[in-house]
């Protein structure tokens, strides 16, 4: 044994071709030696180490060669990757303190309706507690957007006008639930209008979450009106919202996800269809989804135990074995 080769030493040198070296995983090659053998493979005699019986060491085994692993040029991240654990392993690894990123755009979630009030106060005749903006705050935070403040408004024209006027001058993203159906007390298109917002879409062929409306404000500000039932709003938020929020910071689209109906359920002649499911895999690793269906699009307290939606083309009833599209909350 001619020495030792530790981990952070700079690298010694084999002289002659009788002798050998201990190393650390993680150390240098000594110069002159040009295979690795697991201590395992050997025992100990003295100041010698004598191989195993049918030990044959390989020249390169258990060495990693400079620029294996990436080579000098080679990009470590493309443009659009999250900086998840993994990236930030390379990040460091490679000496790199500081990449440019994208701003998170700051959002406004706006609940509005009459009947609406806090979660914990307790609840008069014909009201319901806000739900609708906590859930696409938890949507939103699960992605990674942080900077996020929630709001309230009545069913008042010139009320809805005036918080949305200062909203848009303090948020890049607005995103209402409520108040954009077709009916008497539903004021956040005109409200939007009068403010020079410019609608792109008002409804969409889908069940639940047909009333949606999306416009570009004067300072290209995005609003996404919701519809107010809880499940059409989350259901719009996930499939739409959030999807064009990652598209607008640069971020690299996810590949959809298919799964496999493990049951026939119901779809619609005209219009895609959003079922709530469960998912796990089968003995043939399939990712089988069990589809919970709605009574309406304010029943929602089976959602927890889903683990996102399956989206139904329009036409024929969905048969068990079809693959389709999932969404996860």
């Amino acid at each position: 044994m001619a020495g030792v080769q530790l981990a952070g030493m700079a690298a010694q040198t084999l002289v002659g071709d009788d002798g050998c070296f201990e190393v650390t995983t993680g150390a240098m090659l000594p110069g002159g030696c040009d295979c690795v053998i697991p201590v395992e493979q050997t025992h100990r005699d003295g100041d010698r180490y004598v191989l195993a019986e049918g030990c044959t060491p390989v020249r390169g085994q258990f060495i990693h060669p400079r620029g294996s692993d990436c080579t000098a040029g080679a990009p470590l991240l493309d443009v659009g990757m999250c900086l998840d654990a993994p990236a930030m392993a390379v990040l460091a690894a490679n000496g790199i303190a500081e990449v440019e990123v994208a701003m998170l755009p700051s959002v406004a979630v706006i609940a509005t309706g009459d009947e609406l009030v806090g979660v914990a106060a307790p609840l008069g005749e014909g009201q319901i507690r806000r739900s609708n903006d906590r859930a696409l705050a938890a949507a939103l935070h699960s992605r990674g957007f942080h900077r996020v403040a929630l709001s309230q408004v009545a069913d008042d024209l010139a009320a809805t006008t005036g918080m949305l006027a200062a909203l848009l001058a303090a948020h890049q993203v607005l995103i209402l639930s409520g108040g954009v159906s077709m009916g008497q007390c539903d004021h956040v298109p005109a409200a939007l209008d009068a403010l020079g917002v410019r609608r792109v879409f008002h409804r969409i062929a889908q069940r639940p979450g047909k009333p949606m409306w999306f416009g570009i404000g004067p300072q290209e500000q995005a609003v996404f009106a919701l519809p107010g039932n809880p499940v059409s709003a989350l259901v719009c938020g996930i499939r739409y919202v959030l999807p064009a929020l990652l598209a607008s910071i640069g971020a690299r689209p996810a590949p959809v996800e298919r799964v496999c109906l493990d049951a026939a359920v119901d779809s619609h002649a005209s219009l895609t269809c959003f079922v709530p499911a469960r998912v796990q895999s089968d003995s043939s690793a399939r990712a089988m989804a069990h589809p919970v269906p709605m009574r309406t699009s304010g029943d929602f307290s089976s959602l927890p135990r889903t683990h996102g939606f399956v989206q139904l083309p329009p036409g024929r009833a969905a048969a068990a074995g079809d693959v389709v599209a999932f969404h996860r909350w």
